[in-house]
């Protein structure tokens, strides 16, 4: 990740505590909304359902099995990412920034949207997102992908609103308060 002369991807060096732990905790956070909502309630795949039969109980047991185990991890991001809050909020010199937490929330779930359907759906094919749904599995995969992508952009713009993070702009308006 590139500093440069106290910023950090645009926004002020002393703002990166709070965003990290804001990523963790949204890949967390969208590891757990795909694990409940599409595994569990919607029961659209499991982690291994490309690969296995879900009718055949032996299959499913795996799946549930492999569904746990991404629980697991999904679950060890979260505590992560509220560790990580939690030091950054002990810090002194890290800015209070609802925004920034929020903003680097929605881009960590948009970071595990686009690595889950990057890793699991495309590269390894062990599931898709919605094999059975109305059009393709193509279709349904690249949504996924590009609500991560829109997560990630839609994330940094929430971060940037707040002008206590974004690096240069206590500079201009220092710069716009100055007489002419």
């Amino acid at each position: 990740m590139a500093s440069n002369g106290g910023t950090w991807f645009g926004l002020h060096e002393q703002v990166k505590p709070l965003v990290r732990a804001g990523i963790i905790l949204g890949i967390g956070l969208g590891g757990f909304f795909d694990g409940i909502v599409l595994h569990q309630l919607l029961q659209w795949h499991h982690m291994l359902s490309a690969r296995t039969d879900p009718t055949v109980l032996a299959d499913l047991r795996l799946n549930v099995v492999a569904d746990g185990l991404f629980h697991v991890g999904t679950y060890l991001f979260t505590i992560a990412g509220i560790v990580l809050l939690v030091r950054a909020w002990r810090r002194t010199d890290v800015p209070p920034s609802g925004r920034a937490l929020l903003g680097s929330t929605i881009l960590g779930w948009g970071v595990f949207n686009l690595l889950e359907g990057l890793v699991n759906h495309q590269l390894l094919g062990i599931h898709h997102v919605w094999p059975e749904g109305p059009g393709s599995v193509l279709l349904w995969d690249v949504v996924f992908l590009l609500s991560g992508v829109v997560f990630i952009v839609g994330g940094y713009a929430v971060i940037r609103l707040d002008g206590r993070s974004v690096a240069g702009a206590q500079d201009e308006r220092a710069t716009d308060d100055r007489p002419t």
